[in-house]
C-alpha cells in the first residue's frame, strides 16, 4: 500500500510540475507565433492547465478504468468551483468586468449540462465520446472567434499579456513543452497505476477515488495559478481559470475517455456525483453572472463554496468507510 501511496504522491507532483512547464512554453511559442495574448489565454493557457486531467484520462482509458478518468473529470469541475474558487474568493474577493467572461459563463454551464444527454443510459460509447470531441473543436473555434472580437478593448487581455514570460527564448520554450509532456506522462502513469491499486487495496471504486484525491491533485495546477493570479489582482485571469478547464474537462477528459474506451457507469456517479456537479456549476453561475458585465464572487460566497466543498468530500468519505 505504502509504495501505492508514494506513486500517487510522485505522480500528482509530476503532474503540476510538468502542467508548469506547459503552460509557460506553450504560451511563449504562441505568441512568437504572432497569437494575441487573449488567444493564449482563451486557449492555450486553458488547454494547459487542464493537461493533467487529459492526460490522467488518456492513461486510464488505455489501462482499462475509465471510470476514474470519469470521475477526475467531475471531480475536477467540483474542485474547481469548490476549492479554487471558494478559496480564492475567501482570500481576496473577486470582481472583473469582462464581456469575454460574462460570455463564457452560460456557454460553461451549457457545457456541464451536455453530458446529462449521453449518461442517462449509465453509459458512455465512442460514438458520444468523438460526440463530444467534435464539441471541443466547435467550442474552441468559437473561444477563438470570441477572443477576435473582443481584443483589444477587455481588461483581462492585459492579464493574459503579463503572465506570458516575456524573457523566454524559443528554444527554451521549446524544451519546456517537451520536458513538460515527458513530466505530465510519466506522471499521469504513476498515478494511474498507484490510484488504481489503492482502489483495489481498500475495495473502493476507481470513480470515488477519481472525485477525491485524483481530481484535488489534479486541480492543483489550477488553485496555483488562481491564488498567484488574484493576489497580484488579475482576478479576471483567477475566475477565466476555473471556466475554462470546467469546460475542457467536461468535453475533452470526458470525449477522450469514451473514445478511447467505452465505459459503464457507476450508479453513484449519475445519481450523486454528476448532480453535484452541476449544482456547483449552476451555484457559481448565477453568483458570478449578470447583464453588466461585472463578475462578482464575494468573500461570503466563496466560503459557502469552500464549506460545500468540504462537506461534500465528508459525506463521500462517510459513505465509504
Amino acid at each position: 500500500m505504502l509504495l501505492y501511496v508514494v506513486a500517487l504522491i510522485s505522480g500528482i507532483i509530476l503532474l503540476i510540475w510538468g502542467a508548469d512547464r506547459m503552460v509557460a512554453g506553450a504560451s511563449v511559442t504562441a505568441r512568437n507565433l504572432g497569437v494575441s495574448p487573449m488567444i493564449v489565454g482563451l486557449t492555450v493557457v486553458g488547454f494547459a492547465t487542464s493537461a493533467p486531467e487529459i492526460l490522467v484520462s488518456v492513461m486510464a482509458a488505455l489501462n482499462n478504468v475509465p471510470n476514474l478518468a470519469i470521475g477526475n473529470a467531475i471531480g475536477s469541475n467540483i474542485a474547481n468551483i469548490g476549492l479554487v474558487g471558494g478559496m480564492t474568493a475567501l482570500l481576496w474577493p473577486l470582481q472583473v468586468n469582462s464581456q469575454t467572461l460574462r460570455r463564457e459563463l452560460p456557454v460553461m454551464l451549457a457545457v456541464c449540462i451536455l453530458p446529462i444527454f449521453l449518461i442517462n443510459d449509465a453509459s458512455l460509447n465512442r460514438i458520444e465520446g468523438l460526440f463530444l470531441m467534435c464539441a471541443f473543436a466547435g467550442f474552441t473555434y468559437w473561444i477563438v472567434r470570441l477572443g477576435q472580437r473582443t481584443r483589444g478593448h477587455d481588461t483581462i487581455e492585459a492579464e493574459y499579456a503579463s503572465e506570458i514570460p516575456a524573457d523566454m527564448q524559443q528554444n527554451l520554450a521549446t524544451m519546456r513543452i517537451i520536458s513538460g509532456l515527458v513530466l505530465l506522462i510519466g506522471g499521469s502513469k504513476a498515478l494511474v497505476w498507484g490510484a488504481e491499486n489503492i482502489a483495489l487495496e481498500l475495495e473502493i471504486t476507481n470513480t470515488v477515488l477519481g472525485i477525491t484525491v485524483v481530481a484535488v491533485g489534479t486541480s492543483l495546477p489550477e488553485l496555483a495559478v488562481s491564488i498567484l493570479a488574484a493576489r497580484k489582482g488579475e482576478h479576471g485571469l483567477a475566475i477565466g481559470n476555473i471556466i475554462g478547464s470546467n469546460s475542457f474537462n467536461m468535453l475533452v477528459v470526458i470525449g477522450i475517455a469514451a473514445t478511447i474506451r467505452p465505459v459503464a457507469l457507476d450508479i453513484t456517479t449519475t445519481s450523486l456525483h454528476f448532480p453535484v456537479m452541476l449544482a456547483f456549476t449552476v451555484a457559481f453561475f448565477f453568483m458570478t453572472y449578470n447583464y453588466t458585465g461585472i463578475i462578482r464572487i464575494s468573500r461570503w460566497a466563496g466560503a459557502a463554496l469552500l464549506i460545500s466543498f468540504i462537506a461534500y468530500h465528508a459525506y463521500v468519505a462517510v459513505k465509504i468507510f
